[in-house]
């Protein structure tokens, strides 16, 4: 039977609605369907439109990972959060499906990335082994440029300054350098660097690296390893190369996925296995200093985290919550409340996998991987999320769905 033809197991469908109907949302929320992919405008190789603006101005960003053609969904966001379909736009390339995956086929944190700097998109094409960057002017994207992406299975972009290094799950795995410029993407000659893994092209969800990520300053490129349990550092040449060989730490809690950082530099890692958040200290040599054991959220499959300002929000798919984290005046992170939710599910957000934050720290934006939807909520000056959108008609977790989101 055909990989992309098989069910997924009784189980796997019970770990992702698991809690779900125990918990319901109270917030009132505006609801936003968009068209199908067949209805809306579509970007072609080379396409040029009137400038709305230089760079992304109030959008959220959406990858649907469609397997016969990926595509980026475009939301207009509102003063008050309120999300409004804009358009979407084919990346050239293929959406993936990691093997079993659960509720997040691509089984990875950032594998949709908006950088500020030179007003470009990138977004992985897992199933064709390539990157597609765009040129972003409001809420419209141009200027389409696909590359390969130097290995199978792309899932995960990290960018600083002029670089940006895409993470490929299949295979060894490996990282694969490339200069940022006018023209998109350009392969950065000898900075391949392998992972040592042992997958099939298509990855195991379990096996398969989580994130790859650049330290604040970008002087290291960190890669979480999940069923080898290790977060492996690569400190960073002048020329824009990775070290030959990672300092292979072992991780603190048992599957590392998500990283994020702190406003000192210090680093979070979510882990999957007992829902957790470890601190570290990223040292010069590539070692791992542990700042803060393991921190249980309660909650079920914590694999996603971000930043916003002295917050943190971690997406629980197991059970489709989100957990709310603070840091204190000492850098020492704990839970904006007893029971690890900052939000409860309701019946449209089913799945919670990828979540981004707005550039002003304002909103959090969460994508639900069964039902299709993605929730916006609006970030209290106490850290708790009050839903303020819900947006309608994306690409449902089944065979494959949507993964990758990103907000301006």
């Amino acid at each position: 039977m055909s990989r992309h033809t098989r069910r997924r197991s009784k189980s796997q469908v019970r770990m992702t609605i698991a809690g779900a109907g125990i918990l319901a949302s109270a917030a009132v929320a505006t609801t936003v369907a968009i068209a199908s992919a067949g209805e809306v405008p579509r970007a072609h190789e080379g396409a040029t439109t009137k400038s709305v603006k230089a760079g992304a101005d109030h959008a959220v960003f959406v990858q649907g990972n469609e397997l016969a053609g990926n595509t980026i969904h475009v939301f207009k966001r509102g003063e008050d959060g309120e999300l409004t379909a804009s358009g979407a736009y084919a990346t050239g390339g293929k959406g993936g499906d990691q093997v079993d995956a659960p509720t997040d086929s691509l089984a990875s944190q950032g594998s949709l990335v908006y950088d500020r700097g030179s007003h470009l998109l990138l977004a992985v094409n897992a199933g064709s082994g390539t990157v597609t960057s765009f040129r972003v002017e409001g809420q419209k994207l141009t200027h389409r440029r696909v590359v390969r992406s130097g290995g199978d299975f792309p899932s995960s972009i990290a960018v600083s300054g002029n670089l940006a290094y895409v993470m490929n799950a299949g295979g060894a795995g490996s990282v694969q350098g490339f200069r940022i410029t006018a023209n998109g993407l350009e392969p950065l000659g000898g900075s391949y660097r392998s992972l040592g893994l042992k997958n099939d092209k298509v990855p195991l969800f379990s096996s398969s690296p989580g994130q790859v990520a650049f330290t604040p300053g970008g002087r290291e490129l960190v890669v979480t390893t999940k069923s080898a349990n290790t977060i492996e550092v690569f400190p960073m040449r002048r020329d824009g190369r990775p070290a030959h060989r990672a300092k292979v730490n072992d991780s603190a809690g048992g599957v590392p996925f998500a990283i994020t950082f702190d406003k000192t530099g210090r680093m979070l890692v979510a882990e999957a296995e007992k829902s957790t958040v470890s601190t570290y200290k990223v040292l010069a040599d590539g070692r791992l200093k542990v700042v803060q054991k393991p921190l249980a959220n309660g909650q079920n499959t914590l694999c996603w985290l971000e930043r916003a300002g002295d917050f943190f929000y971690g997406g629980n798919t197991g059970n489709s919550t989100v957990t709310g984290y603070r840091t204190d005046r000492h850098g020492r992170l704990a839970l904006t409340n007893e029971v690890g939710i900052a939000t409860p599910p309701s019946a449209m957000s089913q799945g919670v996998i990828d979540l981004a934050v707005t550039q002003d720290e304002k909103f959090l934006y969460v994508q639900n991987g069964t039902s299709g939807t993605v929730d916006g909520f609006r970030i209290g000056r106490n850290g708790s999320l009050t839903k303020v959108t819900t947006a309608t008609g994306l690409p449902p977790f089944a065979e494959s769905g949507m993964e990758g989101i990103a907000a301006v």
